[in-house]
């Protein structure tokens, strides 16, 4: 009776446990992913703007980051699902050495490429569930680092290759790609807001003691990149070339360190969180040893000790003793060695008798 529900008790504990162990290791799987995919977005960054400029030839990064890519999805693809979302982005990567001549098509070209790895951050991070972590620190982390974060990368190179083409092309142009930039402008703006907040949120609701110093620094560094690429891209007037190729170049040693400062913390958290979990399947498995202990202890002690002995008075036999006459001053009387009556007598003749005399 004690085992049973006991049994069951330890049975959903340790599933809940087990699943909790599955999906933090699933969710490990996802920031594994995504941090591989930093590099691409950043190469594709820099290929746009190669791209746009005339030089056909990928650039050396874009070439590493896609194997970089390749590998984690060889790895993980199965688990997160993602082998055939990747499949096809990689086939588009290619494909963009094909696009030549006409800048407003290149650059749509590389704008579907890049909207196509917006999205396979966004199925990482749903196919791992990171985006339904219950803890508030991770749940900002992950928004930050697989949608702020390279949107903001992604917003920012359209705004500065969209700048030199609105200034230098002509009339056609500037109408077909003058609506682009000022989205442009506004999404970068936008996506600063949000990388900011959720950095912040993330900050005041954990407890890991190295979060906040380690993010201050990589946003503001990221930060100042932006706004340099922003100041040399201009909005409303001419932009200034070199600035924002200084400021690219700033920007993306700058996305690289906050996305690995990032993806640290998270790994981090989630690999306090598999410890914590390992310390319950201790505690639960010791509490049902302990109970199987004291069960079998409980069966076995009354066989093994000794009870009371028990007398059973044979038949005829009085349950009380005779005594004999009373002692005393009295102890000469004649009667002296005559039976007593013993009440409570056992003879079951004896007590019909007296039944049958009342």
């Amino acid at each position: 009776m004690i085992l049973v529900p006991a049994a069951i008790l330890f049975a959903s504990v340790w599933g809940t446990i087990s699943d909790k162990r599955d999906s933090t290791k699933l969710e490990q799987q996802g920031v594994e992913y995504i941090s591989a995919l930093a590099p691409l977005v950043s190469a594709l960054a820099e290929a746009q703007s190669s791209a746009l400029a005339g030089v056909s030839d990928a650039p050396g990064s874009l070439t590493a980051a896609v194997n970089g890519v390749a590998a984690a999805d060889q790895r993980l693809g199965d688990d997160l699902g993602t082998r055939e979302r990747w499949t096809g982005l990689r086939q588009k990567i290619e494909g963009l050495s094909k696009v030549t001549g006409n800048p407003v098509l290149v650059f749509q070209a590389h704008v579907e490429v890049s909207d196509l790895s917006l999205a396979l951050y966004n199925a990482v991070r749903n196919n791992s569930e990171l985006i339904r972590d219950p803890e508030n620190d991770i749940s900002h982390l992950q928004q930050a680092v697989a949608i702020d974060l390279p949107t903001t990368v992604v917003q920012v190179s359209r705004m500065g290759d969209l700048s030199q083409l609105v200034a230098g092309g002509n009339a056609q142009i500037q109408a077909q790609l003058g609506p682009q930039f000022g989205a442009a402008v506004q999404s970068v703006n936008t996506a600063v807001n949000n990388l900011t907040d959720d950095l912040q949120a993330a900050v005041d609701d954990t407890e890991s003691t190295t979060l906040s110093g380690n993010l201050v620094s990589g946003l503001d560094s990221f930060r100042r990149g932006v706004e340099s690429l922003t100041r040399g891209a201009n909005p409303g007037g001419t932009p200034n070339a070199a600035t924002m190729a200084t400021a690219q170049s700033q920007l993306q040693t700058s996305l690289a360190n906050l996305s690995n400062i990032t993806a640290r913390e998270m790994t981090t958290l989630l690999e306090e969180r598999l410890d914590s979990l390992d310390n319950e399947a201790i505690v639960a498995l010791a509490a049902a040893v302990a109970a199987v202990l004291l069960v079998a202890a409980a069966m076995v002690l009354p066989l093994t000790g000794s009870g009371r002995r028990i007398f059973t008075p044979a038949p005829g036999e009085s349950t009380r003793d005779m005594s004999v006459g009373p002692t005393g001053p009295d102890s000469g009387r004649t009667d002296q060695g005559t039976r007593v009556p013993g009440y409570g007598e056992a003879n079951p003749t004896r007590r019909e008798r007296s039944g049958a005399l009342r």
